[in-house]
């Protein structure tokens, strides 16, 4: 099968308690749970008519050189977070003559790596100011993220305080917002790690327009009581340690009257978009059908005319 397969609603409260037991334990994972993840720098619902490779972000042995050939402007800035802490965040102006809404980039677990700066600009060429806090700002790390030992990044990532992540989140989008060229509305984007942490921000900021998740597991079900702006997630088929937390928030979140979307991509794995050459072409299949349902999302939701 190559079709999207949606989940379908777990009302048993047996299933339920299964699912959400499983969900608590991966808010936890392991280093040895992005094995997969670590060794991928190795190579709407549909895909949008005429929508071509060349719009979809590079994976990560092309990142550097489509990142150097990118026509719009990015830069590093430092944004003020709180009265003893700053973030360094890389961010990319679209080329368009009107204001945009602001897409804030959460990175993965081995930190703001060229492959994410490259997926920013890409966010960018959708219509929107994109902008990647790196939240290893603190840490002092020597060298680039794509240097880093990746036990190294994991472990300092393991180290944040995720109250600090997510203020130095709503930091980024207020600065973002703020911008001459930028619109009051701001949604977010993360992978892994990130796509977590971007489906907790929804539950924290209750400004936030929009919130797409990738491959990330789903909060708890207390937090989802705090979401108001509606998820897309995005999701390997073949990934059901990140799978199983999906059941849960969708039958809360169902229940609640609140919009989430969960798609699975048949066949794909963890860290699709990273590892697009991966699972016999299914990874590349998922990403050429999630990229534009996430510009999607966010044009919907965050009103620019299209």
């Amino acid at each position: 099968m190559t079709g999207m397969l949606r989940v379908s609603k777990y009302r048993a409260l047996v299933a339920l308690a299964i699912a959400y037991s499983a969900s608590t334990a991966c808010h936890q994972t392991p280093p040895s749970d992005h094995a997969d993840h670590a060794a991928a720098p190795s190579e709407s619902e549909h895909v949008m008519p005429g929508y071509q490779d060349a719009y979809l972000p590079p994976d990560a042995t092309r990142a550097h050189d489509k990142l150097a050939k990118s026509p719009r402007h990015g830069e590093w800035v430092m944004i003020a977070a709180g009265p003893n802490d700053s973030v360094r965040a890389w961010v990319v102006y679209p080329q368009r003559s009107t204001k945009a809404p602001v897409v804030v980039v959460v990175h993965e677990i081995f930190g703001l790596s060229t492959w994410v700066r490259a997926v920013t600009d890409q966010v960018a060429a959708g219509g929107f100011i994109a902008i990647a806090p790196d939240l290893l700002t603190s840490k002092h790390i020597p060298g680039s993220p794509d240097s880093v030992n990746a036990d190294s990044a994991v472990a300092a990532i393991r180290t944040l305080n995720p109250q600090d992540v997510q203020r130095e989140l709503l930091a980024a989008a207020n600065y973002g917002m703020a911008l001459p060229a930028a619109v009051p509305r701001y949604g977010i984007v993360g992978f892994c790690w990130g796509g977590a942490v971007s489906f907790a921000h929804a539950t924290y900021s209750p400004t936030v327009g929009a919130a797409v998740v990738f491959y990330g597991v789903s909060p708890d079900l207390l937090s989802l009581g705090k979401v108001r702006a509606p998820v897309l997630g995005l999701y390997g088929g073949d990934d059901a340690r990140v799978d199983a937390t999906i059941p849960p928030a969708d039958s809360a979140l169902t229940a609640m009257g609140r919009t989430y979307k969960p798609i699975i991509y048949a066949g794909a794995g963890h860290a699709f978009l990273r590892n697009q050459s991966g699972q016999d072409g299914a990874n590349l299949t998922a990403t050429r059908q999630a990229w534009p349902a996430m510009i999607g999302w966010f044009r919907d939701n965050l009103e620019i005319q299209h």
